[in-house]
């Protein structure tokens, strides 16, 4: 080894296909919010002389608290052989649930 280090980025995502509605979820849905409400927030903000700051939630999925017991098989690479059988009770939301939005 020359002893420098490799870092790589990575996201564990949901495949989701075994989530029955009714069953493992209620509903689901994703506050967005209408294009003419922004134009109106801007133009209050405008007028008045506001600053405006802007919020990026890239990791709004990843925070959010699941409600449902919500189980999956552990990830690819990183089932050791004597836990080999388990599965993994997740404890918050992740990309490509049907709950994290």
């Amino acid at each position: 080894m020359d002893g420098n280090v490799q870092t790589y980025k990575g996201r564990l995502v949901a495949k989701g296909f075994r989530q029955i509605h009714g069953i493992d979820y209620d509903e689901t849905f994703s506050p967005v919010a209408m294009f003419k409400s922004i134009q109106i927030l801007l133009a209050i903000a405008a007028f008045h002389d506001y600053e405006i700051w802007q919020m990026d939630v890239k990791t709004t999925f990843l925070n959010g608290k699941l409600e449902e017991d919500v189980y999956m098989t552990q990830p690819e690479g990183f089932v050791t052989p004597e836990n080999a059988g388990k599965v993994c009770k997740l404890q918050r939301s992740i990309y490509g649930l049907k709950q994290a939005s």
